[in-house]
């Protein structure tokens, strides 16, 4: 097995083709355009732009696309990593990204698009993104974190700002201010990437009905899910889980 590489990130295109891999380090793709099928473990998933995708150190893994694409492909010791996130994304290897994560990921876009980064730049950026996926915000500690645990905890509940801030104990226009320094977010920025980001994982796992969903993360009726899904995946609900386990199950 070939030693572990310094860390390094790439952007790359696959194509329909299978590229079966394994490598001696972790290993993190980040969508930029189009979309992914990848299978981990003898787990098949889909990602697309707002997902992640996790290789843990020796995991047989594949990846190809029908569509034309880019993602960035993250290569680190796992030793870099939280134990905790760790954890979470090999149980989970097919992930959502935080709303604060894609705009990490679309400002690296944005750098790379003018040439290699800067080392720097990057030693910077690797640890803000595993923060921010984590869930955890950079230190130090976050000031919204009352809020936020919250809002995680009860994501279908009918959060307006004054009850974030009631929460947080702030005023509404602290928590606004609040939101954009460390989020560049709003509130219900935050709330409604939070609350797909969830539906999104629960039409990729599970079999409970999409009115139901929508119930379940506040969405005003099924048809609200679906203006969001659609806004945010070119996909309505019923066609986004279809993806998601006919990727599943061509790459088993």
């Amino acid at each position: 097995m070939a030693s572990s590489p310094p860390f390094a990130l790439a952007i790359r295109s696959y194509g329909s083709s299978s590229t079966l891999d394994k490598h001696g380090f972790a290993q993190i793709v980040l969508p930029v355009t189009g979309a992914l099928e990848m299978e981990i473990g003898g787990r098949g998933g889909a990602i697309g732009r707002g997902d992640l995708a996790f290789v843990e150190t020796d995991t047989e893994h594949d990846q190809m696309a029908g569509q034309a694409n880019s993602a960035f492909i993250l290569d680190l010791d796992p030793g870099e990593m939280a134990p905790r996130l760790r954890e979470q994304l090999a149980r989970q290897p097919y992930h959502p990204l935080p709303f604060a994560a894609t705009k990490l990921v679309d400002f690296m876009a944005l750098t790379a698009s003018a040439g290699p980064a800067p080392a720097a730049t990057l030693e910077r950026w690797v640890p803000l993104l595993l923060d921010t996926v984590e869930g955890a915000a950079p230190r130090p500690k976050s000031r919204l974190a009352a809020v936020l645990a919250a809002l995680e905890a009860e994501p279908g509940a009918n959060w307006t700002a004054s009850a974030m801030a009631r929460r947080g104990g702030l005023s509404v226009s602290r928590l606004h201010v609040l939101f954009r320094e460390e989020l560049d977010t709003t509130p219900r920025g935050w709330l409604s990437a939070m609350r797909l980001a969830r539906v999104r994982e629960d039409l990729g796992s599970g079999d409970v009905p999409i009115a139901q969903l929508a119930h379940r993360y506040g969405y005003f009726d099924q048809s609200a899910l679906t203006r969001a899904m659609r806004e945010a995946t070119g996909l309505p609900p019923a066609a986004y889980r279809r993806m998601m386990r006919e990727a599943g199950t061509r790459l088993r």
